[in-house]
């Protein structure tokens, strides 16, 4: 039978990290891959029954293809700190790992933004490549990174529950960090903005979330996401104007 290693990467996660633990006690190993945290989540995670190893952070990409490298399973499961995985998701991952040739898996995930279920504005199903067979995946891209996969790629059925935003100081203050990753993407990439640019993305952010990607069956939950994301995205734009 394969083994599947679970990998928790953390920075500073005390709140989530027991609980997150906890979660993914089901498979054979569980890792927390941490990135040098100030605070008690390496003793809370020991205290879990998790293994801890630490690193530096450089960025994303990087850090989960250190644990490629280091974590010695068939299978590889990343879960962030503020994701929890059901014993629906823990069954199904037992089952596809042990009999289906995929390299690769899709996860959907249920995010829970300022405390409600939010499936509008493309919030559901959000898939995330996070279960790998070793030596058979990659990954690439600093923030929002993605996975250079050796092999065919398949979708499970049952969501992680992802507890994303608390509240709106800790939206902007992870957009933030994301807007910046962003930015120097897209300047890499060779794209560049003109001084009108924030503004035309912005709106045309809005209407793909709002419109196409039904934020407005969210109610005013989905209107407010809608304009965060819209904000967001004009700063993007605007940080690559600066950067060039």
């Amino acid at each position: 039978m394969s083994t599947v290693a679970a990998v928790v990467l953390t920075l500073n996660e005390q709140r989530h990290i027991s609980d997150c633990v906890s979660s993914v006690r089901w498979a054979d190993r569980v890792i927390v891959l941490d990135t040098l945290s100030t605070d008690d989540t390496v003793d809370l995670a020991r205290a879990a029954g998790a293994e801890v190893m630490q690193h530096a952070f450089e960025n994303y990409a990087q850090i989960r293809n250190v644990a490629l490298d280091l974590v010695e399973a068939t299978w590889l499961f990343f879960v962030d700190a503020d994701e929890r995985a059901t014993p629906q998701l823990a069954d199904e991952v037992r089952q596809v790992t042990n009999y289906r040739p995929e390299n690769g898996w899709w996860v959907p995930r249920h995010n829970i933004i300022f405390g409600r279920l939010t499936r509008g504005a493309g919030w559901y199903p959000d898939h995330q490549m996070r279960l790998l067979r070793r030596g058979h995946a990659h990954y690439q891209r600093p923030v929002h990174e993605i996975v250079a996969l050796d092999g065919a790629a398949g979708f499970l059925a049952n969501p992680l529950l992802h507890y994303n935003y608390d509240n709106v100081a800790q939206f902007r203050a992870k957009q933030s960090r994301y807007t910046q990753f962003g930015a120097r993407i897209l300047h890499a990439e060779g794209v560049r903005a003109r001084w009108y640019t924030p503004f035309t993305q912005a709106i045309r952010h809005f209407g793909w979330r709002y419109w196409t990607l039904a934020g407005y069956r969210e109610g005013g939950h989905g209107l407010r996401l809608c304009l965060l994301m819209a904000w967001y995205e004009a700063a993007k734009y605007h940080q690559l104007r600066r950067i060039r």
